[in-house]
């Protein structure tokens, strides 16, 4: 196992044209951007890459594209959710095949009224983890609508041989945090913030080692993160109380439309347009990440300029 990921590992959104099809161009400076920003790692194909408008074909070459344009430069995280366990165990073998770090997998749902016991999904998590040898990170996020409580995830943990990371994105995540990490120890290896750090201090204070936040401005994020390792939890707050209304801008306003239309803005992509059927980003919730962004001096915004 290599040593424990940490730090500030955003999603990386999907860059498509205005007619919906891949640019696989933009995609690139994307991640050009976001790793010169200071991202310590990437995650690809998450919810905030708008995933769920993804063909496979579309998969297989975001992903193929994503990884040989990082070359190695920092770790990818391959997200491989799907509800079939054989799907979602070939999905993760591709992406470590490919050069994947770790894979990142929410429980099996479908629909509003699909949902597997706990029995299921602790057998879903060991079949996958017994078709590959990198680390599982499990999303416990609202959208599986699936609890995933502190205790069982400590169990998988400790049983299941490559479930270590968790990426935490309920309401009350610290608590849950300081659950997991008490219950689970060591086998727990990358407890994790998520929810775009809208409640990254109280994470970290949790006891989080990393945390999985939108695209848009990882060198914002990266100023609370640096603070906080190294062990200025002062610099940290005012990091995060300077960044926090922009953090909740993208949270609760634009979601995962934000770090494109940051991206266009700057000048990174040519098009920060979902797929059909989202909407396109309303122009007063832009108009105020920009406004926002700028006072911050986001890279983003001046990255390509």
């Amino acid at each position: 196992m290599p040593q424990p990921y940490r730090g500030v590992f955003p999603v990386v959104p999907t860059i498509f044209h205005a007619d919906g099809s891949l640019d696989l161009e933009g995609q690139k400076r994307a991640i050009d951007f976001m790793i010169d920003a200071g991202s310590e790692g990437l995650c690809i194909l998450a919810n905030f890459s708008e995933q769920f408008v993804l063909t496979d074909e579309d998969r297989q070459q975001v992903m193929d594209v994503a990884l040989r344009h990082v070359a190695g430069r920092v770790p990818v995280i391959v997200t491989t959710t799907h509800f079939a366990t054989h799907v979602c165990a070939e999905r993760s073998r591709h992406a470590q095949d490919a050069g994947a770090a770790m894979v990142m997998i929410m429980p099996p749902y479908h629909g509003a009224t699909i949902r597997v016991g706990e029995a299921g999904i602790f057998e879903f998590f060991r079949r996958v983890s017994d078709a590959i040898s990198i680390p599982i990170m499990i999303q416990d996020a609202p959208v599986s609508g699936t609890t995933l409580s502190a205790p069982f995830l400590a169990r998988m943990a400790r049983e299941i041989a490559n479930v270590s990371y968790f990426k935490i994105e309920v309401p009350q995540a610290a608590a849950k945090l300081r659950e997991l990490i008490a219950l689970g120890g060591d086998a727990v290896i990358g407890p994790w913030d998520g929810e775009e750090a809208i409640t990254l201090m109280a994470d970290l204070d949790a006891g989080a080692t990393g945390s999985m936040t939108g695209g848009g401005f990882p060198d914002g994020i990266r100023q609370i993160t640096d603070a906080w390792f190294a062990g200025d939890r002062a610099a940290a707050m005012d990091a995060y109380c300077r960044w926090l209304p922009l953090i909740n801008h993208e949270n609760r306003q634009c979601g995962l439309l934000a770090a494109k239309a940051l991206m266009e803005e700057g000048g990174v992509i040519r098009c920060g347009a979902p797929r059909a059927p989202i909407a396109p980003l309303h122009p007063a919730a832009r108009a105020g990440l920009v406004e926002m962004a700028k006072r911050l001096d986001a890279m983003v915004l001046r990255w390509a300029r």
